[in-house]
């Protein structure tokens, strides 16, 4: 995909692994929040915010593959969290999902998410 970073010093720079904004052409693919369950057992990956994460994208990757797209087409991503202090962390995983240009980006701390998990992320990929 031809993913294209919008970038201007009219705005606040990114302060993490995303873009201001993305300029993308193609069909669109949209992932369903994925919380950070284990698809076999349908339980969490783990009690953190860091395996929930990692577990989170690895599922989006899965839906992305299913459709014939990978993580380089993501062109938007929405971060919800449970407790914002632990953007940190999840930020840190994150970031091994992506490369530049990395896709645009909000993320939200929520009263709670499903099954009492720590984060959900949804997907907007461009194929």
């Amino acid at each position: 995909m031809n993913n294209r970073a919008i970038a201007t010093a009219n705005a606040p720079a990114a302060i993490g692994p995303y873009s201001q904004g993305v300029a993308a052409e193609g069909v669109s693919i949209n992932v369903s929040g994925q919380l950070g369950l284990v698809p076999a057992t349908g339980e969490f990956a783990g009690d953190d915010i860091r395996s929930q994460t990692r577990q989170s994208l690895s599922n989006i990757k899965a839906i992305l593959e299913a459709a014939g797209a990978t993580m380089a087409d993501v062109v938007e991503t929405t971060v919800l969290l449970t407790d914002i202090a632990e953007f940190g962390a999840m930020n840190e995983v994150y970031a091994e999902f992506f490369e530049a240009p990395y896709p645009a980006r909000a993320a939200f701390q929520v009263v709670a998410l499903p099954k009492g998990g720590k984060v959900e992320i949804k997907a907007l990929a461009r194929i």
